[in-house]
């Protein structure tokens, strides 16, 4: 196709020759002439109008139009008018156009406009300063590089030259000449910027009007492209003249050996990099014919595709890795991507065609013991895909270079295809067999799977991220299984815990079970019943009045009854006798005891007493410590299953928790504390005089040694070897949660609202709340005990000396030092609180020793008001007060000071003597009133004044007893009754007159 022609002056141009001689006629003919051309523009002037006042098309409609028009119709449509041309050569169409064909980078594009703006301002800048200089206009220092400019500049502001004629008639003419001036004069042809390819299919491709088709320039058409605003419809035609005639072709040819493509290019390269230019091209066409072209270019590449795709799998066959394979995987990449040779190279691999299997998944649960495993045939499974895996990507690089990325397809199809089929047929085989057999296959496995991943060497074209996409395929393969794995872990752990503890509670009951039937088996209540009923006959039946000349043996009892009693004591002569106690070993203390029991009393004593000792066994160290290793083993298990990530990860960290909160559930409320509820039923049941009688006779024999052998009380001290294994239990599971749980960031230690920490938290407090319950009854046995020692062994005269000698109480010398039940009650007391010291934590230790003192305080008070106190006893007294005192202030509690430094200050209401009133002895005294009223002056009333300010002295006691305490303590005075009135007159004022 030529070019545009240039209007020519010659007079050989018959239209100019016409026009000329018209313009002769005019200016000849003059007005009339004039009057005709007047006419001729009016007519002309009409004409326009009506042009412009119906236009055809809006725009919008036009530019839709010229989306579906081919490349030639397009420059067609651009000659009708100027206002078509700029829509045509817009330059966002041909931007749109190269997009469609992905050649278009507008990074790329937007760096060279930024460049050429820079450009363009540099040389406007340089221009000006040119300019400037020529002129001799004042410029900016900063533009001409002249630090006085401004003077300059006013030196000749008398001489610029603002226009110069001459200069720019040259400036005109010189670009007129240029060529690219001659290029834009050059109008009326179809090319218009595409003047290197042929855009009518009637032109032969080799017409002398165009350029030569050089078929070089298909194969690097969209390597030589470039992103420039502006000048994207130029860089168009450089692609359409060189593919435009190959994608013109396929739709006049009828058959793919008549195709200009396999005419042109014979190379398997060439032409299928050619093949590869011409889909990509053929995606900017949108014309109506575009699909059978699309179409025939479809089934072109098949035909070549299978071609190359056959020599490829022969080669393969033939293992030509470096030659036809290499070859012929470039020419497939370069089609289509290499995604036929990648799938033919995966599927005609032999572990994939199954020719050589790797494993046999039930080979793991073969010879193994129930709620076990075998993971070594698994472990071989895996070395063996990854060896595999391995010395492919040495193969995959050799075949496909660096081109495309091979080995992720490769180990996709092994996850879906191998590991996938050999996991599911091992877990419903492991799940047939057990839950527990099931959780540990599924977590042990993909631990494997994941030293699997580990193992796997990239290839030159893999991505950075290969490993966590491997990673991803591997988790694919066990998601289906995740649901069923965490509720079965969850059971598992929960039906082991539960199994533990109930395995524990039945030994502990038979056990018991075993204990009293040991205990009671030489006791026959029916024997019993029946040697009662006999010996009841053997009474009525015997000779009261000499009915019987029978003489009983001088050694056998006089009385009957006293027989019978003692044939019931001993267990009647009907049965046979067990050896007693006694005549074992006199210091054997074993439970249970080598001879059982002959009474029901010593019997129950006996059960008693093992009940005691087994108070520090009723939960266990070593049951704690299984439960904790079965929670160990399933959250380890379940953690391996939090590095799949995701979703799975998340569910997997929570079930981890419930995990926590089960064991410490069933730790806490099955076992630890039904053993302190038990602990604290044996202690409200324990009678420690039936266990002081019992253990007596076995050591001495008899019941003499009772109260002189000081034995503890030894329930406060089992219990408190109780609470020291829970504080061990506490312990170990505050280290479980550091390691287990914190350290492996499976909980949040922060996060109050999580059902662990909540739970870890109600665990504490359960055991703080059953240790407060177990020490304040065995506190209860312990102040069971004072009370008895002080009932037991304080006698009557340590505190009135005069009520078994002499009436007055002259006595002589008096001991001042604390009596042996004061001795016995701070040895007991500080004999206990002494075991939590270093055993317990420092509040609990305190809480302890403060209630303690304050049991023993109104202990001590009731003692002291069952007595009867002397002013000589009274020294006594104090002296005891002094002793509980000293042991008190050495409990280091503050708050128990006060409490026995008011009793200390109420044993001074006892020393206080009074005379007792002259009128009571007197012989004409007439009657009490009398007496009371002769007695106001005397001794007896100063020294009750005396007693009364002590009583009434409420500062003295600290507040801690008032007035009416002091009054019932004053009570137990020994001379109390004889004072009374004295008393009561100066403290109420009974007695007085009113005046």
């Amino acid at each position: 196709m030529s070019g545009r022609s240039t209007p020519s002056t010659s007079s050989s141009n018959p239209r100019n020759s016409r026009n000329l001689s018209q313009i002769r006629k005019a200016q000849l003919n003059g007005l009339d002439t004039n009057t005709r051309s007047h006419d001729n523009v009016l007519a002309s002037l009409r004409a326009t109008q009506i042009v412009a006042s119906k236009p055809v098309l809006p725009a919008e409609l036009i530019a839709t139009i010229l989306d579906y028009l081919p490349v030639a119709d397009l420059m067609r449509f651009a000659r009708v008018s100027r206002r078509l041309r700029e829509m045509v050569y817009d330059d966002t169409r041909w931007v749109q156009k190269l997009r469609a064909m992905g050649a278009w980078n507008e990074n790329e594009a937007r760096q060279r406009f930024e460049e050429g703006v820079k450009r363009k301002a540099e040389a406007q800048r340089a221009k000006e300063v040119e300019e400037a200089k020529r002129t001799g206009v004042h410029m900016p220092a900063a533009a001409n590089r002249d630090p006085g400019g401004g003077s300059s500049g006013r030196r000749h502001a008398g001489s610029v030259t603002i226009f110069d004629a001459g200069f720019e008639e040259e400036r005109y003419r010189k670009s007129m000449d240029s060529p690219q001036a001659k290029a834009r004069r050059r109008r009326g042809t179809l090319t218009d910027g595409f003047d290197e390819l042929t855009v009518s299919p009637s032109t032969p491709a080799g017409s002398a009007a165009t350029k030569p088709w050089d078929p070089n320039l298909a194969l690097t058409a969209f390597q030589r492209l470039r992103s420039v605003r502006g000048h994207a419809r130029p860089e168009f035609s450089k692609i359409y003249g060189a593919i435009g005639p190959l994608y013109n072709d396929l739709a006049r040819t009828t058959g793919h050996s008549d195709a200009v493509v396999f005419r042109t290019y014979r190379d398997p390269e060439q032409q299928a990099q050619v093949l590869s230019n011409l889909k990509r091209f053929a995606r900017h066409d949108s014309s109506p014919g575009v699909d059978y072209i699309r179409q025939r270019l479809d089934s072109m590449i098949g035909v070549f595709e299978n071609a190359v795709l056959r020599e490829f799998e022969q080669g393969h066959a033939a293992g030509d890795v470096d030659g036809r394979m290499h070859r012929y995987a470039n020419v497939l990449v370069t089609i289509n991507g290499g995604a036929a040779a990648i799938d033919s190279f995966i599927s005609n691999h032999p572990i994939m065609s199954h020719n050589v299997r790797p494993g046999n998944p039930l080979d793991c649960l073969e010879a193994v013991a129930p709620g076990h495993v075998d993971l070594s045939p698994c472990r071989v499974f895996f070395e063996q895909l990854a060896s595999t895996a391995v010395e492919q990507a040495g193969v995959l690089d050799r075949v496909f270079s660096s081109r495309i990325d091979a080995l992720t397809p490769f180990i996709s199809r092994i996850c879906e295809d191998i590991i996938s089929e050999y996991l599911t047929a091992l877990f419903d085989e492991a799940h047939a067999k057990g839950a527990e057999t099931y959780v540990k296959a599924v977590s042990g496995t993909f631990e494997l799977a994941l030293r699997f991943v580990a193992s796997l060497q990239p290839t030159k074209a893999t991505p950075p991220d290969f490993a966590e996409r491997i990673k991803q395929m591997i988790t694919a393969c066990y998601e289906k299984h995740i649901d069923l794995y965490l509720v079965e872990e969850l059971e598992v752990l929960r039906t082991k815990s539960e199994h533990e503890v109930s395995h524990w509670e039945k030994e502990l009951k038979e056990q018991e079970a075993n204990t009293e039937s040991f205990f009671m088996s030489n006791v026959n209540r029916q024997a019993a019943k029946r040697d009662f009923l006999s010996s009841f006959r053997k009474v009525l039946s015997s000779p009261f009045g000499g009915g019987s000349s029978a003489k009983t043996p001088a050694s056998a009892p006089t009385d009957p009854r006293v027989a019978s009693l003692a044939a019931l004591e001993s267990g009647g002569s009907t049965r046979p006798r067990t050896p007693s106690l006694s005549e074992g070993t006199p210091n054997r203390l074993s439970t249970p005891l080598p001879e059982a029991p002959t009474t029901a009393l010593a019997a129950k004593a006996a059960i008693m007493n093992s009940k005691l000792e087994g108070i520090r066994s009723l939960f266990s160290l070593e049951v704690a410590l299984s439960l904790t290793h079965f929670a160990k083993a399933s959250i380890e298990r379940a953690a391996v299953m939090v590095r799949m990530g995701g979703k799975q990860g998340e569910d997997t960290k929570q079930q981890c928790g419930r995990m926590f909160v089960i064991l410490l559930a069933v730790l806490g409320e099955r076992h630890i504390k039904n053993g302190f509820d038990k602990a604290v039923g044996h202690l409200g049941s324990y009678d420690p005089r039936q266990v002081r009688d019992f253990r007596s006779k076995t050591i001495h024999g008899d019941e003499g040694g009772a109260q002189n052998n000081a034995i503890g009380v030894e329930p406060l001290v089992t219990f408190l070897e109780l609470v020291n294994v829970g504080d061990v239990i506490q312990q170990m599971i505050d280290v479980f949660y550091a390691q287990e749980m914190i350290a492996t960031k499976l909980i949040d230690r922060d996060d109050f609202l999580d059902p662990a920490v909540k739970e870890k938290k109600r665990f504490e407090q359960m055991l703080d709340e059953r240790v407060a319950a177990g020490l304040n009854k065995g506190i209860d046995v312990l102040m069971d005990e004072v009370e008895f020692i002080c009932a037991s062994t304080q006698v009557a005269t340590d505190f009135n000396p005069g009520a078994a000698g002499d009436r007055n109480g002259s006595l002589g010398v008096v001991d001042i030092g604390p009596s042996n039940t004061a001795k016995r009650v701070v040895d007991t007391v500080s004999g206990h609180t002494s075991m939590l010291v270093g055993s317990t934590d420092k509040n609990m230790l305190d809480v302890f020793t403060q209630e303690v003192g304050l049991r023993l305080f109104t202990v001590l008070c009731k003692h002291i008001k069952r007595q009867r106190i002397s002013v000589d006893g009274a020294i006594k007294l104090i002296s005891d007060v002094n002793h509980y005192s000293t042991f008190v202030t050495s409990l280091r509690q503050r708050p128990l000071v006060p409490y026995f430094q008011a009793l200390r200050e109420l044993g001074q209401i006892y020393l206080v003597h009074i005379d007792p009133p002259a009128a009571y002895f007197s012989a004409n005294a007439k009657g009490k009133r009398g007496s009371l009223l002769s007695s106001k002056g005397s001794t007896t009333a100063t020294q009750a004044k005396e007693l009364a300010a002590i009583m009434a002295d409420t500062q003295r006691y600290h507040g801690i007893i008032t007035v009416e305490e002091v009054y019932e303590f004053a009570q137990r005075r020994a001379d109390w009754y004889l004072v009374k009135g004295d008393v009561e007159r100066a403290m109420y004022g009974v007695g007085c007159s009113i005046m």
